[in-house]
Order: structure tokens, then C-alpha cells, then sequence
């Protein structure tokens, strides 16, 4: 086996990184390949907004001319700095089952990390906030929501043998449309929202949507503030974010909470178009684009993976309008019948437990792994 670091000019090297996903997973019903376009963008240091600020290193592994492994490592400077950490993220990783692969890889990327100081190696975690994060721990016969990873049962064996300790476990729960939102909760929503001066701001069209995108940076990353691990958000990564948002949202999903002219809270829901996604292989052309907007118009599914106040604005019943726009966004159209609660932590255990007593049922659940290294 043969382990190399992918040169970004080097086509062949990019062709085996991005291809390996769909050789590992040929045959599994439930897997959703990526959007190949945005896939082929992470690689591109000098177009994609992460390396503006950071930086990232790929590795291959080969058996022959065979790429059977990859993984990337990397150093987000901004959640460093935001979190007084020497920490490095590991991402998309990906191998056939042989532990030996998965030894090499990391052992490439310890040794990148340990030269750039960095102590702890932490993942999987992606470079965006709409990247999922974690392996897969709970839920393998479940089409993973979009953008949420999938992979098979042997990874975490993988990474607990290379010393890795579990982090967290991060659970998404399913909601129906038929389900009831307890009256006293509704009611209390109105009473807070009314008493504190707050408004829902909801929208009809992308063109609404797009003007107000401007408050997510600043309702994200004020969130953050009073958060361990989180990233801060930059103009760059917001635009990259909204366009990748706009072309399949439903506006109406998507609500912003407002003070006094001024945002304090968001929920961000979208249509789920994961099996146009399969459908196509992830690709738009020549005719994915096609499949992509007819399933935003049928699909049944939507995803909810975002919702949060500002911390002065949290508690005092102000999670309770955030649980009832939740619930009115499963309702607010006949065409949506399921929903998945995208990865709540168990920091958020409380909200967690609220959930399953409004009779959410948390089937798939996403673990993280931290291991720390010497580098005297």
C-alpha cells in the first residue's frame, strides 16, 4: 500500500479522491452521493472561501494503481482562534475494510498536523456549518438526510483502534406531519413572542430570501458566542452558503426572528432532494439539474438542521417559538409529510428530551472522536 498527499494539480490524483466514494459504497441502497461540483470545489485552494483563512491537506492510499482509502486533515485557523485550541479536523474519510488502510492514512495526517503545533486531532468535522459532522453510529438502514454522512458499520471500529476516544454523540430524529404540538407550548409561543416584541419573519420568494440571507452571518455567529467549538462564520463562507441554499430552498422554510427591526433568531428547514441526488450520481449534467428541481417540487421530506436564539433572547420560553415554528413548518404545505431534525448534541440533552416528549423518535445518531498527540 502507498500513500501519497494529493497534489491539487495533479487531475488523475483529484479523479481517484472524488471517484473513491462511489466504488466504496456500490451496491448500498441508502448512500447519497455529493452535489460533484461543490466535492470538486473543496480541492480548489485558490475559488474555495476556507482557504482564505485555513488551510487542508488530502491523502490517498493506492494498493498498486488502485486508490482504496482517502482521507482529509484540517487546520481551521478560526476555530482555533475563536476557541483557544491547537486543534486539527479530520474529514472525509473513506475506506474499504482493512484497518491497515486506515492506519496509514492517519498516520500522514497525525504527523501534518503535529508539524503545524496542533495537539488534538478531532472529527469528522467538515469546513463549512452545513457540513455534517460525526460517523455514523445508529440508523445504517436509513437514507441519510442531505448532506449528512453516511458510512458502514466498520469505520468507528477503525478509528477507536487508532486511539481515538469517543467525543459525542449527535442524534436526528424523525417528525411527522401527523404528529400533535402540545396546545400549552403553542400557547406559551404567542404569550412570549407578544410579551418581548418579537416577530416571525417568513418569506414567499427567493428574491425576499436572498436580501435576508445578510442576517444569518450575524444571527450565526452571535449564537456562537456563547458556544464551545463552534466557528465563526465569514462574508466569503455566507455567500457560498446562500447560493448553495437558494437553487433548492422552499423560503417558506426558512424564518428569521426579529426584535425591534433587529434578528435574534433563525430556523433553517429545506426541501430533502436526496434521492435525486441518487438518482443522478450527484451529478447536474446533463440532465441531474432536471431531476434536482422536480423532486423539490414532489418530495415529501424536509430537512430541519439549524435553528437557535441570541443567548439573551434563549430561555424564558423563547425556545418554546422555536419549537412551534418547527412544528408549523412540517404543516405549512400538503406536500410535506416527514421531517428530520438534523443533529442535536447532547449538550442540548434538554432539548433533546423536551423533543421525545412531543413524541419525536431520535433514530439516527452521528458520533465524534478526539484524540490528542505529543509533539514535544
Amino acid at each position: 500500500m502507498n500513500i501519497v498527499r494529493v497534489d491539487h494539480h495533479n487531475r488523475k490524483q483529484i479523479r481517484d479522491f472524488l471517484g473513491l466514494p462511489a466504488r466504496i459504497y456500490r451496491g448500498v441502497p441508502q448512500w447519497v452521493p455529493p452535489l460533484a461540483m461543490d466535492e470538486r470545489r473543496r480541492l480548489d485552494t485558490r475559488r474555495y472561501p476556507y482557504y482564505r483563512h485555513s488551510e487542508a491537506a488530502f491523502f490517498l492510499a493506492y494498493h498498486g494503481q488502485i486508490p482504496v482509502g482517502r482521507l482529509a486533515i484540517l487546520d481551521n485557523r478560526l476555530h482555533n482562534e475563536h476557541n483557544h485550541e491547537k486543534t486539527a479536523f479530520f474529514y472525509l474519510f473513506e475506506s474499504e475494510n482493512d484497518p491497515g488502510i486506515a492506519e496509514g492514512l492517519f498516520s500522514e495526517a497525525f504527523s501534518w498536523t503535529a508539524a503545524r503545533g496542533l495537539n488534538r486531532v478531532f472529527g469528522p468535522r467538515g469546513f463549512t456549518a452545513l457540513d455534517g459532522y460525526g460517523l455514523l453510529v445508529k440508523g445504517f438502514e436509513r437514507r441519510p438526510a442531505f448532506g449528512l454522512p453516511y458510512n458502514p458499520p466498520y469505520y468507528p471500529a477503525f478509528i477507536e483502534s487508532l486511539g481515538f476516544q469517543p467525543e459525542e454523540d449527535i442524534s436526528s430524529g424523525y417528525l411527522s406531519s401527523g404528529m400533535k404540538f402540545p396546545e400549552r407550548i403553542s400557547q406559551l409561543a404567542s404569550t412570549i413572542q407578544a410579551r418581548r416584541g418579537l416577530e416571525i419573519i417568513r418569506f414567499s420568494t427567493r428574491k425576499e430570501l436572498r436580501r435576508a440571507l445578510k442576517y444569518l452571518k450575524e444571527l450565526y455567529n452571535g449564537v456562537l458566542a456563547t458556544s464551545n467549538g463552534g466557528i465563526p462564520i465569514t462574508d466569503e463562507e455566507i455567500r457560498e452558503l446562500s447560493n448553495q441554499l437558494l437553487w433548492f430552498a422552499d423560503p417558506a422554510l426558512i424564518k428569521i426572528i426579529m426584535k425591534d427591526r433587529h434578528p435574534v433568531g433563525f430556523l433553517l428547514a429545506y426541501p430533502d432532494i436526496s434521492k435525486a441526488f441518487q438518482e443522478s450520481g450527484g451529478r447536474l449534467f446533463p440532465f441531474g439539474w432536471l431531476k434536482l428541481l422536480l423532486e423539490v417540487k414532489r418530495t415529501d421530506w424536509i430537512n430541519i438542521n439549524g435553528a437557535g436564539l441570541l443567548p439573551e433572547y434563549q430561555g424564558l420560553g423563547g425556545t418554546a417559538i422555536l419549537y412551534h415554528e418547527l412544528f408549523s413548518s412540517v404543516n405549512h404545505n400538503k406536500q410535506y409529510k416527514h421531517a428530520e431534525i438534523v443533529q442535536i448534541g447532547t449538550g442540548n440533552l434538554r432539548m433533546q428530551r423536551e423533543m421525545e416528549n412531543f413524541g419525536i423518535d431520535f433514530y439516527k445518531a452521528h458520533r465524534t472522536y478526539s484524540r490528542y498527540l505529543n509533539i514535544d
